[in-house]
């Protein structure tokens, strides 16, 4: 996990750590798949729900805080 940590992102800021390790966990869960199988069980995961700028960035959450 820290190397494809260290060898993927230039930084890594605390406060999105648990999104990178999210991200690493499920390349690694679906590490038999190629680039196009993984993107496809990405993107058909959950159609539904809709993801905002704001809550990507988590600036949704420093507002509420705030």
């Amino acid at each position: 996990m820290k190397r494809g940590i260290a060898g993927t992102y230039v930084s890594v800021e605390p406060f999105h750590l648990f999104r990178y390790l999210d991200e690493q966990s499920f390349r690694f869960n679906n590490r038999r798949a190629n680039d196009a199988g993984r993107f496809q069980s990405c993107a058909l995961a959950d159609r539904r729900k809709r993801l905002t700028f704001s809550d990507l960035t988590g600036k949704s959450q420093l507002a509420a805080s705030a």
